[in-house]
């Protein structure tokens, strides 16, 4: 416990009016609570069904498997992040919490439902969810998208959020798509297109009868690249590129640099979308195009770490940095996996299953973990402890969860992605189950770590202040940087 010396900014309002432009703690916790209880669940699965991930991916209980870590896990998390991270990125204001409330209980029903569905393979409702879905998408795209309208400084930042909003967009309409390619509309014949309900049917049969005249499998494999590459890579390149500098008290060291590789993604997700989906043999040229965003991007990321001021990294920096690494090994599977003329047979239907799953439990789950471990005590130390600053002792960020647990999640997990590995390429169920009992313990220390930094919002540590001229006031994260609490967070969690 140490003293707060930093007066609280009189401008701040969390929830609105003058101030920094951050929703309330309720509304990003929400998604990722959320998001945390879908990755448990969905790891569950894979510890009681090794054989999903021992055996080729195509079949219903692994297609709803992954859309709960894509939607339940992954995309919980990064709505709830960027409510609350695009306006401090950006240096602006959410256009409406309101919104993001409505959000909320949408996308938790639609995912829930979506993810039964596949499993029951009921594609019918699985539609009727994914609509639900695309309702509570449109309330978030709108949000972001009204929200990167008053950006005073556009940036690569607010470029690469863009961009994974128009991604974004674009996933959901192939989703949608392809789940009206595997529905009958045997009503169709009865109902008239002039009617309302005529005109919708016979639209989503036109809609089916252009999705089956693409190969499934390469449909469902460009949607994926759409989303997984479009979202979310995405999302990690653009905000890095602010958060990075942040957090290790460095800036972007060159600017071009940075927009080139998001351009460049841009181009090679555009390309390489309807290259996977035609199977056309220029994949490998958009899966080079997209490689060389990523060396870009890694080339920059190497340089901000060189030029840091602050020494000594964190470990959620190094779950972060981590992830960045584990881009190199999954770039190389899919430049192997892109190589026109590769036969499908046992071992590169493995590849592909190891492929996906470094990509969504590896690069993205890493990356993810470490900006939980540097976000959401900041969230939860400035709702309980601001308005006390000054006025009373209370912990530091690194008082509010246990750093020792931090490490053991760490190296349990990095070994439970390289067991789980493993076990994929060599057909193995059994070491599958291992790899995903490891992952799953990482998980439970992630939990317990979670629990010890929310108890401090039911019951905040708060002890009276003491000043002697043998104890000075040390200072804490302050909350006068241009309105914005995060920017001063980086030098002192």
């Amino acid at each position: 416990m140490s003293a707060v010396a930093n007066p609280p900014n009189a401008g701040l309002n969390p929830a609105g009016g003058p101030g920094p432009a951050v929703p309330s703690v309720r509304v990003p916790l929400q998604f990722v609570l959320t998001g945390v209880m879908a990755l448990v669940a969905g790891t569950v699965i894979l510890v009681r069904r090794p054989d999903l991930l021992a055996t080729y991916h195509y079949n219903q209980y692994i297609i709803a498997t992954t859309h709960l870590f894509v939607l339940g896990w992954i995309t919980s998390i990064v709505m709830g992040a960027m409510y609350q991270l695009v306006p401090v990125a950006l240096e602006t204001r959410l256009h409406s919490e309101r919104l993001a409330r409505w959000h909320f209980p949408l996308h938790l029903i639609a995912v829930a439902g979506m993810v039964w569905m596949f499993w029951r393979w009921d594609m019918k409702q699985v539609a009727h969810f994914g609509s639900a879905y695309a309702a509570g998408v449109g309330l978030f795209v709108y949000n972001i998208g009204r929200t990167l309208w008053r950006v005073p400084r556009w940036n690569v930042v607010a470029t690469a959020v863009l961009s994974a909003l128009v991604w974004f967009c674009l996933t959901l309409g192939a989703g949608l798509a392809i789940a009206a390619g595997k529905c009958t509309y045997e009503s169709a014949a009865t109902l008239s297109p002039t009617s309302a309900w005529g005109a919708v049917i016979h639209s989503l049969q036109a809609v089916a009868r252009f999705a089956t005249r693409f190969d499934q499998i390469a449909a469902m494999h460009a949607h994926a690249h759409l989303g997984v590459v479009g979202i979310f890579v995405m999302l990690i390149v653009g905000v890095s590129y602010k958060l990075l500098p942040m957090f290790m008290l460095s800036d972007v060291q060159r600017v071009w640099r940075a927009r080139a590789s998001v351009a460049l993604l841009n181009l090679g997700l555009a390309g390489g979308f309807f290259a996977i989906l035609l199977r056309s043999p220029l994949k490998q040229v958009f899966a080079a195009v997209i490689v060389l965003a990523l060396i870009l991007y890694g080339c920059e990321v190497a340089a901000i770490f060189q030029a840091r001021k602050r020494r000594t990294l964190d470990w959620g920096l190094k779950y972060f940095l981590t992830a960045v690494g584990l881009l190199a090994p999954v770039s190389l599977l899919a430049m192997v996996l892109s190589l026109p003329g590769l036969p499908l047979n046992a071992f590169t239907g493995q590849l592909e299953n190891l492929y996906g799953m470094a990509g969504i439990l590896g690069v993205i789950s890493f990356a993810i973990i470490g900006m939980l471990y540097k976000i959401t005590p900041f969230l939860v130390w400035y709702a309980s402890y601001s308005r006390h600053i000054g006025k009373a002792r209370v912990p530091s960020l690194a008082d509010l969860y246990s750093s020792a647990l931090q490490v053991a999640g760490y190296w349990t997990y990095l070994g439970g992605l390289l067991v789980t590995g493993t076990g994929i390429v060599l057909s193995h169920a059994l070491l599958c189950r291992a790899g995903a009992m490891l992952l799953l313990a990482s998980l439970g220390i992630l939990v317990v770590n979670l629990g010890l930094i929310l108890r401090h919002l039911v019951k905040p540590r708060i002890e009276p202040l003491r000043v002697g001229p043998s104890k000075p006031l040390t200072p804490r994260p302050s909350t006068s940087n241009l309105g914005n609490p995060l920017p001063r967070l980086a030098s002192n969690s």
